[in-house]
């Protein structure tokens, strides 16, 4: 996949291990998240995954107490996460995480699996590692609002680091962020 890509992923990871850990399938993980999702904004997340104005004035009466439907249980999850992905932008929270007052963090990088590739055209890439300073309020603001080409960009820029490598790294199997 494209470097831009499998930092969005990533970033997506950071943000998901940051949040409610009990899934939404239990009684615990249903409820905290209809609590998160109690305010005006949290109403709106929900009713953009299509859940009724009625349906959600239910919930929010009855917490502890609703049965919704799985396909209800992804949209609350859904809602949830979007909310949660706002608020952490909006807070700055993600930036002066990742950010790690300027010493910025160690990123890893998975190259493309070359194990199909024919002999002739094989390339012996190995992981790499490197720190990584100075982009993050540029990713944050691109990936909240998510400007892919915007990311692509910044991928360039931690690559080019790389310098003769720097080709054989636009397209990567993962990266990881040491968050």
């Amino acid at each position: 996949m494209p470097g831009g890509q499998a930092l969005i992923l990533e970033l997506n990871r950071i943000v998901h291990g940051s949040g409610i850990s009990s899934p939404v399938t239990t009684r615990r993980g249903l409820s905290a998240r209809l609590r998160y999702l109690d305010s005006p904004a949290g109403r709106e997340a929900l009713a953009a995954q299509g859940v009724s104005r009625r349906t959600i004035r239910t919930w929010m009466k009855d917490k502890g107490n609703i049965s919704p439907t799985q396909k209800s249980r992804r949209r609350i999850d859904a809602a949830y996460w979007q909310r949660r992905r706002e608020n952490l932008i909006r807070s700055g929270w993600l930036k002066r995480h990742l950010d790690n007052d300027g010493r910025g963090r160690r990123v890893e990088i998975y190259p493309v699996d070359q194990s199909h590739v024919p002999d002739k055209r094989h390339r012996d890439l190995s992981q790499r590692s490197l720190t990584v300073r100075y982009i993050w309020n540029d990713l944050v603001d691109a990936y909240a609002a998510q400007d892919a080409d915007a990311i692509d960009e910044i991928w360039d820029d931690v690559i080019t680091d790389l310098d003769s490598d720097y080709n054989a790294y636009a397209h990567v199997s993962a990266v990881g962020i040491g968050a």
